[in-house]
Formats: structure tokens, sequence, C-alpha cells
């Protein structure tokens, strides 16, 4: 990780609300503010082992459902939402 450094000087008749914007237009124009951002919400890429018995995880849950609703044990009308109103 690379760190960059920032610094703005208050000169004697700037007031603090005219520095600050100073430093996040300075900031800004450095790319620093889409950098931290793509690096607080950045995923990590799972390795293809990984994904494929996820995958495999998940076939093997759709097929069983799938069964059960064959076998009537299951009713996929009354299924329910997830968060939805």
């Amino acid at each position: 990780m690379q760190a960059t450094r920032v610094e703005v000087v208050r000169s004697k008749s700037e007031s603090s609300a005219s520095l600050l914007r100073r430093f996040s237009r300075r900031s800004q124009g450095l790319g620093l503010v889409r950098a931290m951002r793509t690096r607080r919400y950045h995923v990590r890429i799972k390795s293809k082992n990984v994904q494929h018995m996820r995958a495999m995880i998940r076939g093997e849950r759709i097929a069983e459902y799938n069964e059960q609703v064959k076998l009537g044990k299951i009713d996929p009308a009354a299924r329910k939402t997830r968060g939805r109103k």
C-alpha cells in the first residue's frame, strides 16, 4: 500500500472552512478519494476451486428443493420473500 501525503498550510487571513475546502480539492485532484473508496469496497477474488465447490453445493441444494417440490413436501407458491414487503 502506497502512502500519499497531502499538506496544506493555512495563511494568516484564511478561515478554517476555506482551508478544509482547499485540502479536499487537493486530495480529489490527486485521486485519493477515488482510490480510498475502491480500496474500501474491494472484494477478494475467490479461487476457481472454491467457486466450483460452491456451484456444486448450490446445484445439490436446488436439486434437493426441486425433488421436495415434486414429492409434494414443499409448496413453491408459499416461498417466503427475503426482506421484501
